[in-house]
């Protein structure tokens, strides 16, 4: 999937886009199955305030139609070319906005959050509807992943979908922004401290996509709390995190067990972690 050039530019700019997992029947399947599993789904509230709603959060974990999308061999092997052939996924999101909705994403490093060392993670985003400038597209700033770990800071707005409003301190050029453009079956890369947001969607359509966060399995959590994780490809020479098992069946017992041992640990670290509470 990424040549040498590709590579090179992945380096440089913080990103790659557009590459293709499947064909746009395929991922109509995947949206007719998330809508059906995830659609209705509440934000559950906590004393730190409001999360996102869990089944939309590693759903890998409960529904065997999303183990396969996450393991999507493509997917793999263009993550393979930047972080190396022994993959473990940290953590998914289904980002829905909604047709001519105000729900945006203010500039931020996904590094800020999760609490790994050192910052090798990249982020898959896989569009399951057009995902363009009209409808709040992932933007990114290319090379802003050069500048390290920068400061953020909350900045509470009801329409922003990080929960707290997490937004980078420094400012930022963004006419110099790239929208990464996908249609249903693309996906996109990007590095864990490029600066990235995405505008509310103004198309008259859903947006919908997953961020599938992979990491070597070199990197590990920086917290006390022991995390799990899935590998998908390689093997685990480490033990950094519990391996989480591939669901049997849709939501069952074992697998909604597993799922609410993982997120219940994601958040037990998140609330240790300052600049990863609520992370979304």
């Amino acid at each position: 999937m990424l040549d040498a050039a590709a590579i090179a530019r992945y380096r440089e700019t913080g990103f790659a886009t557009p590459m293709r997992a499947v064909d746009a029947a395929q991922a109509e399947t995947w949206r007719a199955d998330l809508v059906r599993c995830c659609g209705q789904a509440e934000r559950p509230v906590s004393a730190a305030g409001i999360r996102q709603p869990s089944n939309r959060i590693k759903p890998y974990l409960l529904f065997p139609w999303a183990a396969e999308l996450v393991r999507n061999p493509a997917i793999l092997d263009a993550v393979e070319a930047v972080i190396g052939p022994d993959i473990l996924i940290f953590h998914t999101t289904i980002w829905w906005k909604a047709a001519q909705s105000e729900g945006f994403v203010p500039w931020h490093q996904d590094g800020t959050y999760f609490g790994l060392a050192p910052f090798e993670h990249v982020t898959a985003w896989l569009a399951l509807t057009p995902s363009t400038a009209e409808s709040g597209c992932v933007r990114v700033l290319p090379g802003s992943q050069k500048l390290g770990q920068l400061p953020h800071a909350d900045q509470k707005d009801p329409a922003n979908m990080l929960s707290r409003g997490q937004t980078v301190q420094a400012a930022v050029d963004a006419t110099a922004a790239v929208n990464l453009e996908l249609q249903p079956g693309e996906f996109s890369l990007h590095h864990t401290l490029a600066l990235h947001s995405s505008a509310p969607n103004l198309a008259a359509h859903d947006r919908i996509g997953l961020g599938i966060s992979y990491i070597p399995a070199s990197v590990r959590h920086v917290g006390p709390t022991r995390l799990s994780a899935t590998l998908v490809r390689g093997v685990d020479r480490f033990g950094h995190f519990d391996l989480e098992p591939r669901p049997a069946a849709e939501a069952d017992a074992a697998a909604r067990a597993t799922h609410a041992d993982s997120i219940n640990r994601f958040w037990v670290a998140s609330e240790g972690i300052p600049e990863m509470r609520l992370v979304h």
